[in-house]
């Protein structure tokens, strides 16, 4: 049963104890505690290969100890959030991106390195995976943001702007690894440009729920769960994104009122893909948990 009004930041508090893994607990004490940055680090660490990339199932659809783009894209946004992204760490990760990529410079969803251990089966496996905007976008965008300069991000960065380019027919996901990219891209002009296009396109297409109360109105993309909707605040996570741009206030309010509302009785927030096996569910809920205290916190909606 969903909570009802503002979200209880004290309830949340519960369920990351209760619940989460050591590196979500140490996120959640230093973005709602004042816990240190170092101890989040620590607890990353963890997750680290001697490849400099990042596996052990820190993206929990993906288990086994192999490093894989989504785990490593995982790992920036961490030290991304306690402003440790840069430095020889990240240089390490970019070397490891490097290694990774395909013959255009830019990322695949899943490496065939991961066959054999198991995975969502959402998330093919394949021999020669191609480069994908789901998973360089975020990469990209992010290093961007960070002020990072590496000889990987040249030719990532064109196959960025090429993909975006192209869209003409989407996804939510692959529309937010879009807003990620041009939240972050150094061409603003360009940017403003193409994401005035893409929320053109998220509107025209119906990816986005505009009045919550009625969402079993809006379509689900092909291939995600029945109830795997995405709403404003999961396009512009935070007010300074290009993204906001494309829904009034009075969306935008909606849509964060239903985000307070899908606060469960435990203090969690739910998962709401797919769900294939028992402990996905258990380790994806304190990370949508922090990412949805995140996003409230952006748009400047305190606790109660």
């Amino acid at each position: 049963m969903a909570g009802t009004g503002a979200h209880s930041l004290a309830r949340a508090e519960q369920f990351v104890w209760l619940t989460a893994r050591v590196l979500e607990q140490r996120r959640f004490a230093h973005l709602f505690l004042g816990g240190g940055a170092d101890v989040v680090e620590t607890a990353l660490a963890a997750y680290l290969n001697e490849d400099g990339g990042y596996g052990h199932a820190l993206e929990p659809d993906l288990r086994g100890p192999v490093s894989q783009p989504l785990h490593t894209a995982h790992a920036l946004s961490v030290l991304d959030s306690i402003g440790r992204c840069g430095g020889l760490r990240v240089e390490r990760i970019c070397r490891y991106l490097t290694d990774v990529s395909t013959k255009e410079g830019a990322l695949p969803a899943l490496l065939p390195s991961q066959r054999g251990y198991p995975a969502a089966p959402f998330i093919p496996v394949v021999d020669d995976p191609p480069a994908e905007l789901l998973a360089t976008g975020p990469v990209v965008g992010l290093l961007h943001r960070n002020q990072v300069w590496h000889a990987w991000l040249f030719r990532a960065t064109d196959f960025c702007w090429a993909a975006v380019d192209a869209l003409e027919h989407s996804h939510p996901y692959e529309i937010e690894a879009a807003v990620a990219f041009l939240d972050g891209v150094p061409d603003r002009a360009r940017a403003e440009a193409a994401a005035d296009r893409l929320g053109r396109l998220v509107r025209d297409q119906r990816l986005v729920v505009l009045d919550p109360r009625r969402r079993a109105e809006y379509p689900v993309a092909p291939g995600y769960a029945p109830e795997e909707h995405h709403f404003p605040y999961d396009y512009a996570r935070a007010p300074g994104s290009l993204a906001r741009r494309w829904f009034s206030d009075a969306e935008m309010e909606r849509s964060l009122d239903h985000l307070e509302s899908e606060q469960q009785e435990d203090g969690g927030w739910p998962v709401n893909w797919r769900q294939w096996a028992p402990g996905t569910a258990l380790e994806g809920r304190p990370i949508e948990t922090l990412r949805a205290l995140r996003t409230l916190r952006d748009h400047g909606r305190a606790p109660r």
